[in-house]
């Protein structure tokens, strides 16, 4: 029997509020890019619902534990959000425009939104949020995609040559999971990987508080929260 996967992300929620009063850093860094569009039994478009609804959700559920610790809260993007994204807020399930790629530009596009909507909502919380570009990592990404490209680079020995290590992936977060907000990173900023003491520009929609703001009422009710 198919779970569906805000229950499960729902239990996770739960189960970690079981075992801690407080939490002091959230990393959501799990993602993925997928070849043809497929449609979740949530009713959502797969790449949309694993890089950014699982984690808005996750999030949600342990606000008051990331308030506890005044928490940092970690979004994976890639420089995909500035080559390919474009968000919008009347097709995020991609009904009309798909590719594999866009999809996943306009999620990752989404995390840099999602954090820089955290921020503003929940900085005087106590809560600092920020978005960063790992570069591309040697791991089992995209493995469902069929794309030439990303054969190439992530099922070839070209992948040792073309990407980084998982030990370096794992090292430019952490930078921000022990860095201090306001001193090591900037919260509601966006980094990339070779420049991880310094905000990087991104996509221009990363300018526009209305959107940012429309996304987030739109993203909410698809996880059964309030906006």
């Amino acid at each position: 029997m198919k779970r569906r996967t805000a229950l499960m992300v729902r239990r996770l929620g739960s189960e970690i509020r079981g075992a801690f009063d407080r939490i002091d850093a959230l990393a959501n860094n799990a993602g993925a890019i997928f070849g043809e569009r497929t449609v979740t039994v949530d009713g959502n478009e797969k790449t949309f619902q694993v890089n950014l609804l699982a984690p808005f959700l996750l999030t949600h559920l342990l606000l008051d534990r990331l308030q506890a610790g005044d928490g940092v809260v970690v979004n994976t993007s890639s420089v995909s959000a500035r080559l390919v994204g474009r968000v919008d807020v009347d097709d995020l399930n991609h009904e009309r425009t798909y590719t594999p790629m866009r999809a996943y530009g306009d999620a990752k596009l989404a995390n840099i939104l999602f954090a820089q909507g955290l921020h503003a909502r929940y900085r005087d919380a106590g809560i600092n949020a920020v978005s960063f570009d790992p570069g591309n990592v040697r791991t089992a990404f995209g493995a469902e995609n069929n794309n030439i490209m990303t054969r190439l680079m992530y099922r070839t020995p070209l992948s040792r040559l073309a990407l980084i290590s998982p030990e370096k992936g794992g090292s430019n977060l952490a930078h921000f999971l022990a860095g201090a907000p306001g001193i090591d990173w900037q919260p509601g900023r966006f980094y990339s990987q070779q420049k991880l003491a310094t905000p990087r520009q991104t996509n221009p929609q990363v300018h526009d508080d209305a959107l940012i703001d429309r996304l987030w009422r739109r993203t909410a009710p698809l996880v059964g929260l309030q906006s």
